[in-house]
């Protein structure tokens, strides 16, 4: 029987292929779901990969039906809700600064999102140069379904979507598909399936950083979807309609209005999607995706770190406790929130979300400084 040591080096099968580095997230019976010891290892190779001549760019991918379905929240809430929760504190700051890294880096990553992207697994590919999507990819921020908020930089680059269908996604936990992403931008390329073993091989014998030649060589295996008939992009004016609103109640109390006007089966899932989720999580997340506009993808993380660090203390809600015991434990999928109104979540309980912890060791987010020769699309986002 492997070693548990053995075990967790297996989680991310890391290899040396000519001038690329490709490294694997394997652990596929989880959908590969992100451990502590997979951020740390991810956050580890970047690092010490940027200051590697040899090494030109990175592909990232995943083993099975999925690329990565989120990190690892069930084994986080389990040790807050025993009393540890600097053990996730611990995972978020590990997870935020592989974030940070990625969003900054100076060479190429290509991201290959052959199957589920989540969560944890957005956080780790979004942040990249370079996103491939397939027929296969299934995209989703759930978070607020879980008591959670849609973090690692979500703020970031949900917030760069047109109009407000960043809110959409990150309110609702809308699901995605390739031709989707594609063209709200979370994706960068569409390539087939059946094409990606041929790709990954060309890229491998990139001799450069040079975004525009790998850009070039990606484009040759690419192709422009198709949106289907239904697709939720052909409703971007009334997304942007109704999304645009200030509050979570002044959103809902639009789509509403749009129901009564007509019958429209996609507008009445919407509003029940939005009733089902944890008011907390709600009003928090539109707080933080507007001031995100705003914000370097460093701040972002810097403010989803305090707000996570809040969740799991649990001392302003327990939502994401009872969201994971609801959703990922009992699987009775009814949560009961608290509060369990929009209303009863005052602008001051929100703001309390936004502070700096008051706890003893506790220090907010820091990132190493990240001037020295990045390109100029790395010192935009800082």
């Amino acid at each position: 029987m492997a070693s548990p040591a053995k075990l967790d080096k297996d989680q991310v099968l890391v290899e040396r292929k000519s001038s690329a580095r490709v490294l694997t997230l394997n652990r596929p019976k989880q959908l590969n779901a992100l451990s502590f010891y997979m951020v740390s290892k991810l956050l580890e190779i970047f690092h010490d990969d940027e200051g590697n001549p040899d090494v030109k760019l990175i592909v990232l991918k995943g083993n099975g039906r999925a690329f990565c379905a989120g990190g690892d929240v069930a084994a986080v809430a389990n040790d807050a809700r025993g009393g540890d929760w600097r053990f996730g504190a611990i995972f978020f700051d590990t997870e935020y600064k592989m974030n940070y890294l990625m969003a900054t880096y100076s060479k190429p990553q290509v991201s290959i999102l052959n199957g589920i992207v989540m969560g944890g697994g957005a956080g780790a590919s979004m942040h990249g140069r370079f996103r491939v999507v397939t027929e296969k990819t299934v995209f989703a921020m759930p978070e607020t379904a879980l008591g959670l908020f849609p973090d690692v930089g979500a703020s970031y680059y949900l917030s760069r979507l047109a109009g407000f269908f960043g809110e959409y996604v990150g309110l609702t936990g809308a699901r995605l598909d390739g031709a989707e992403m594609l063209a709200c931008g979370l994706a960068t390329h569409f390539v087939p399936s059946s094409k990606l073993s041929s790709l990954e091989e060309s890229l491998c014998k990139v001799e450069t950083s040079d975004p525009a030649i790998v850009s070039a060589i990606i484009d040759k295996y690419s192709e422009q979807p198709s949106l289907k008939k239904d697709s939720v992009y052909h409703r971007m004016d009334i997304i942007n309609k109704c999304f645009s609103r200030k509050t979570v109640e002044d959103i809902l109390y639009s789509l509403e209005t749009e129901a009564m006007s007509k019958a429209d089966s996609w507008i009445s899932a919407t509003v029940e999607t939005l009733k089902k989720a944890s008011p907390t999580s709600l009003k928090v997340f539109l707080r933080l995706i507007r001031e995100g506009r705003l914000l370097g993808v460093g701040q972002c993380l810097v403010y989803e770190y305090r707000i996570v660090c809040h969740i799991l203390q649990g001392h302003h809600s327990k939502d994401f406790f009872e969201g994971c015991r609801a959703i990922l434990i009992d699987k009775d999928r009814k949560p009961k929130w608290e509060p369990s109104k929009l209303e009863l979540v005052k602008d001051s309980d929100v703001d309390r979300y936004f502070s700096k912890l008051d706890a003893e060791g506790w220090k907010d987010l820091e990132f190493p400084k990240r001037f020295n020769n990045l390109p100029p699309h790395a010192i935009s986002k800082l």
